[in-house]
C-alpha cells in the first residue's frame, strides 16, 4: 500500500514537471511570435492551414499571411485569411507575368514592338539573314522555328509546337511529359475550339504556355480567358497597329495608384451608407475606387478578411455613402446611389491591376459615419465611410487597415485622377470641390 502510494506521488510529480516544461514552451513560442510576426506563409512546412499550391497563390496575391495582425478599434487579435481553393483552379505560371513574342518580317513592326519593351522575335529558319541584320541595328532576342521547335542562336530548344486544328486534339495533348518548360501552340483553325476551353484544359500546369495570334483581340482572349489566361501570346503579324493595339490592351490594365498621408479622421454622424455586392469573388487586396471628389479615389478594401466580429463576404465591399463617387469602366465615374444590378464597376488591387465586375445587389442602409481626410503634396482628398471595424482602406504596406485604427501620419492609395466630370465623364473644365 505504501508502494502503490509513493507510485502515485512520482507520476503526480511527474505530471506537474511537465505541465511546467509546456507551459515555459508555449511561453517561448508566444513571445518568439510578437517578435517574429507576421510568419509569412512559406514558413508553414505543414499542411494545417493551406496546401503548398494555395501557399504560393497566397504569397503572389500579397504579403498577407495566414497569422497577420489586424487591429479593429483597440483590440488586436490574430486574423487567419481562409481560402478554399483547388489546384485545377489555380492560375497557370504562378507569379509570372505574362510574355508576348513576335512573328513578324516587317522592319516597321520590329522597331515599334522594341520601342514599347517586345525584343523577342520569332523567324522561320531560312531567314537567319534578317535575324542577324535587325540585331545589328536593336538589341534583341531572336528565336527560330524548326521542325516543330523553337531554337535560339546557339541551336538550344527553348520551345516545343504543337498544331492543334479540332477539340480531339487538344485533349490528347500531354504537354507536361515535355522536358522544355515553353510550348506553343499554333491553332490552324482557333474558332473551333474557344479560349474558354483552351484555358481550362491546361490550367494547373508548370509551363508557360504560348499561344500563336494574328490580331490583338484574339491575343486578348487567349491572355484573359477564365481570368487567368495563358502564360504568354506569340503575335505573327505584318500590321504596325496590331502591336500599339496590343500594348494599348496591356496598358490599360493597370491603374497607377499614388501614396497619401492621413490628415484627419473625424465622426460626423448618421447616413445613407451603400454596400456594393458583387457577382465575383474578391481576393486580399482587391477592392473598389471610391471617394467624395472624382479628383481622388480611395481604394476601399472589400470584407474578404474574416474577423472575430463577422463572417468573411468576398464579394462586398462597404463602399461608403450614396453621394460619393465610384469607379466604373471606360475611364468614367458614377455615383454610389446610380448602380443597379447588373451594372459593371472596376475592382482594383494594391498593384493597381483591374478588373471589371457585375453588380449582384446594392443595399443603402442608415449607419454611423466618419471622414478620412488625406493629403497629396498640397491637395487634399476625403471620403466618408461606415464607422465599422469591417471597413478599411489599402496601405502602401500591401495591409487593410480599418477606419477605426486610422489615425494621422497612416499611408493609404489613391487614384489621382481629373476633377471635372459631366455625366461620369472627365472633361477640361475649371472646378473647384470642397
Amino acid at each position: 500500500m505504501i508502494q502503490h502510494n509513493r507510485h502515485r506521488a512520482q507520476k503526480k510529480q511527474r505530471r506537474r514537471f511537465m505541465e511546467k516544461i509546456y507551459g515555459f514552451a508555449f511561453g517561448l513560442l508566444c513571445f518568439l511570435h510578437q517578435i517574429l510576426k507576421p510568419i509569412p506563409l512559406f514558413f508553414l512546412s505543414e499542411k494545417s492551414y493551406v496546401d503548398t499550391a494555395e501557399r504560393l497563390e497566397l504569397d503572389r496575391l500579397l504579403l498577407w499571411s495566414s497569422h497577420q495582425k489586424i487591429r479593429f478599434s483597440k483590440r488586436t487579435f490574430s486574423q487567419r485569411i481562409v481560402v478554399k481553393m483547388s489546384a485545377s483552379t489555380l492560375p497557370m505560371n504562378l507569379g509570372k507575368a505574362k510574355k508576348v513574342w513576335i512573328w513578324t518580317m516587317c522592319k516597321e513592326v520590329m522597331t515599334v514592338a522594341v520601342e514599347r519593351g517586345w525584343n523577342t522575335f520569332i523567324f522561320s529558319s531560312d531567314n537567319r539573314k534578317l535575324s542577324n541584320e535587325w540585331s545589328s541595328i536593336a538589341l534583341m532576342d531572336t528565336l527560330f522555328i524548326e521542325e516543330k521547335k523553337v531554337i535560339d542562336g546557339t541551336g538550344n530548344v527553348v520551345a516545343s509546337v504543337f498544331e492543334v486544328s479540332t477539340p480531339e486534339e487538344l485533349r490528347s495533348l500531354n504537354i507536361e511529359n515535355e522536358q522544355i518548360e515553353n510550348i506553343v501552340l499554333d491553332f490552324l483553325d482557333w474558332k473551333s475550339i474557344p479560349a474558354e476551353n483552351l484555358v481550362a484544359a491546361l490550367q494547373g500546369s508548370e509551363k508557360t504556355v504560348f499561344a500563336v495570334s494574328n490580331t490583338p483581340s484574339e491575343a486578348k482572349l487567349f491572355l484573359e480567358a477564365l481570368e487567368h489566361g495563358l502564360g504568354g501570346i506569340i503575335l505573327k503579324s505584318e500590321d504596325v497597329k496590331a502591336v500599339l493595339d496590343l500594348k494599348r490592351n496591356e496598358e490599360s490594365d493597370t491603374l497607377s495608384l499614388t501614396e497619401a498621408t492621413i490628415t484627419r479622421v473625424q465622426m460626423v454622424g448618421m447616413g445613407d451608407r451603400v454596400c456594393v455586392d458583387l457577382c465575383s469573388l474578391m481576393r486580399p487586396g482587391e477592392g473598389l475606387l471610391v471617394g467624395s471628389f472624382a479628383r481622388g479615389l480611395f481604394l476601399v478594401h472589400s470584407e474578404c478578411l474574416e474577423s472575430n466580429y463577422i463572417e468573411s463576404r468576398p464579394f462586398r465591399v462597404n463602399a461608403g455613402p450614396v453621394h460619393a463617387y465610384v469607379a466604373v469602366p471606360g475611364g468614367k465615374t458614377c455615383y454610389l446611389s446610380e448602380l443597379r444590378t447588373g451594372r459593371e464597376v472596376i475592382v482594383v488591387d494594391q498593384k493597381g491591376k483591374q478588373r471589371t465586375a457585375v453588380v449582384g445587389r446594392v443595399k443603402i442602409e442608415k449607419r454611423p459615419l466618419i471622414v478620412v481626410e488625406a493629403k497629396e503634396e498640397e491637395t487634399v482628398y476625403s471620403i466618408i465611410l461606415q464607422n465599422a471595424e469591417t471597413v478599411a482602406l489599402v496601405t502602401p504596406r500591401r495591409t487593410a487597415v480599418p477606419v477605426t485604427s486610422l489615425k494621422p501620419g497612416d499611408q493609404v492609395l489613391i487614384r489621382l485622377q481629373g476633377g471635372a466630370r459631366h455625366t461620369g465623364i472627365e472633361i477640361q473644365e475649371f472646378i473647384v470641390e470642397n
